[in-house]
């Protein structure tokens, strides 16, 4: 069972959110906490994987515990679930920026999406584990679902994928939000204009007299034979890269004579827009011939980290170029590395034995905290980037952040079980 968050004093929203995860056979357990000091001493210590912001509550300053997160991203990479309101959806969209949103509710439509949101996530639960974990221990990372006519689980997928990538360090942020709008424009147009068959004119009527498109779809669902359609969506993400599918069961479309329009600049093209966003925000964007099915690629970055720890960021950068040595072994160990780029090959006996990159986090940590000599040699393969942290400083950063000592406690005694794995499967 995982537990979640409830950011909330509302008692009656409460009571919902308990039945509703009671419903999915006690899947999630809801921590309710109502004020600003329970909320971030439970989000720093417990770091869960899910929690639920109400961004109405005016009793918690939920918008300064948001701020406290976004600026320590490292530490706080869990998924948030933000309930609001329209009397709040202008102001939301800036102070939201840059965190890790999976989905937003309006609180009219709560009872609806919140069951929703908590069974997506219940199916993705594979790329919510702490990410450190699941770049050890899984080699490929698969998805395969079938997704209502509706574009709120259109959202809330495109946000869950685009945010684990960002999290395990595989795109920046700029990668992040660029995949989360292909992602939207792409599964959003299999619904509206694969499965729905709204057209250009149709589409435009409605818009010009100030309703929203998600209305008119939702209007489109009444027809039966319209609502039964679904749309496919699968992800593999590896370590080099992440490949993805989408398929409507509609008649599909002319996506050449789409592309020709967008590139001669017809004003028809403005219907084309969101394969001419995906086209420049992913690679080896490709369509079927009937036009119901789309696949392309996005390439991850290598041996880069995308955050640095707010409790490390004032210490030594050092960099290392192609062979250099980081240490030797048998030296002494006066300094823990943060890795912040580059990849580094463990050499023992004079073989290469292991290697390390940003997704191990830490280089040297066992014979640095055990005032041992070090057991083993590191050099760099290509140029890396490191964070020289002296007992002093990794001392004096956890007296000032305490709840980063439990984080880092978890972290090596991941990094002593995986190493207890691989002798297990030695032996065996």
């Amino acid at each position: 069972m995982k537990k979640i968050a409830i950011l909330n004093s509302d008692e009656s929203l409460n009571h919902r959110i308990l039945t509703f995860c009671d419903e999915l056979g006690r899947e999630f357990e809801p921590i309710f906490l109502r004020d600003k000091a329970k909320c971030l001493e439970y989000l720093n210590y417990e770091l869960p994987e899910i929690s639920v912001f109400n961004f109405m509550d005016k009793s918690i300053d939920i918008y300064s515990i948001l701020d406290q997160i976004i600026s320590d991203p490292w530490l706080h990479y869990g998924g948030i679930i933000g309930i609001y309101d329209t009397e709040i959806e202008n102001q939301l969209d800036t102070k939201i920026k840059n965190s890790n949103i999976v989905s937003l509710i309006q609180k009219v439509r709560f009872d609806f999406s919140f069951p929703r949101v908590l069974r997506i996530v219940k199916q993705n639960r594979q790329i919510l584990f702490q990410r450190h974990i699941q770049n050890q221990f899984l080699a490929n990372i698969l998805g395969a679902f079938i997704i209502d006519n509706d574009p709120f689980d259109v959202m809330t997928y495109a946000h869950l994928v685009s945010n684990y990538l960002f999290n395990s360090n595989y795109i920046n942020l700029e990668k992040k939000e660029c995949l989360n709008v292909a992602l939207s424009e792409l599964l959003i147009n299999a619904i509206e204009h694969g499965n729905c068959k709204i057209s250009f004119k149709e589409k435009s009527d409605w818009l010009d007299s100030g309703r929203e498109i998600f209305e008119l779809i939702r209007e489109k669902n009444k027809d039966p034979e319209i609502n039964k359609k679904k749309v496919f969506f699968e992800y593999k993400i590896t370590q080099n890269e992440s490949s993805f599918l989408i398929r409507d069961e509609g008649d599909g479309f002319n996506w050449r004579e789409r592309k020709k329009q967008i590139q001669s600049g017809d004003p028809l093209a403005l219907h084309g827009r969101g394969i001419m966003m995906a086209e420049i925000y992913v690679s080896d964007l490709e369509y079927n011939d009937k036009g119901n099915e789309v696949i392309f690629k996005l390439y991850h970055q290598q041996n880069e980290s995308n955050v640095v720890p707010e409790v490390f960021i004032e210490q030594e950068e050092v960099i290392f170029q192609n062979n250099e040595i980081v240490f030797q072994e048998g030296e002494e160990s006066n300094f823990l590395y943060y890795i912040v780029s580059g990849m580094l090959n463990i050499i023992a006996n004079g073989k290469v034995i292991s290697y390390l990159t940003p997704a191990d986090i830490f280089l040297g940590e066992m014979s640095f905290l055990l005032n041992n000599r070090r057991s083993a040699t590191v050099r760099s393969e290509g140029k890396s980037v490191l964070l020289k942290i002296s007992k002093e400083a990794f001392l004096d950063a956890i007296k000032k952040n305490p709840h980063y000592g439990i984080f880092l406690a978890r972290l090596l005694a991941q990094r002593i079980n995986r190493l207890n794995q691989q002798s297990s499967s030695l032996v065996s």
